[in-house]
């Protein structure tokens, strides 16, 4: 198996970011759930395409703060980032089985990180809004 180009993660970011706001806006009975865990996978796929296009070896992750480890060396300041990518990746596992489930809070903190997230890194790799 070949390794992803940068546009392969974009549009598997992409979706998750259409699916996390999607979810987001449902009526009634909102799956709160889904929308912090495509938040979460949004902004891996973004790390991961900027790893990609500086071809830096990355681990089979999804803690976020392992790949913005990752990212420091070509963008230093994303170090900014680290608070909002730590609660990110806590979504990744924590509400996909019984006993945990995410509450209109969580989904709010989630889409609000994932798209300033989004925004910056589509910024850094020239993509536009």
């Amino acid at each position: 198996m070949t390794k992803p180009d940068i546009s392969e993660w974009i549009v598997k970011a992409e979706g998750d970011y259409a699916t996390a706001l999607r979810e987001n806006r449902v009526r009634g009975t909102p799956n709160y759930d889904a929308v912090c865990f495509h938040a979460q996978q949004c902004g891996e796929k973004y790390l991961k395409a900027l790893l990609q296009k500086h071809q830096i070896a990355f681990a089979k992750t999804h803690d976020l703060a392992v790949l913005l480890d990752a990212c420091l060396r070509p963008y230093p300041l994303l170090e900014t980032w680290r608070n909002q990518l730590e609660m990110l990746s806590q979504y990744a596992v924590l509400f996909r089985y019984p006993g945990e489930s995410a509450a209109q809070g969580d989904a709010k903190a989630a889409v609000d990180a994932m798209k300033s997230l989004r925004k910056e890194i589509r910024v850094i790799l020239r993509l536009g809004k």
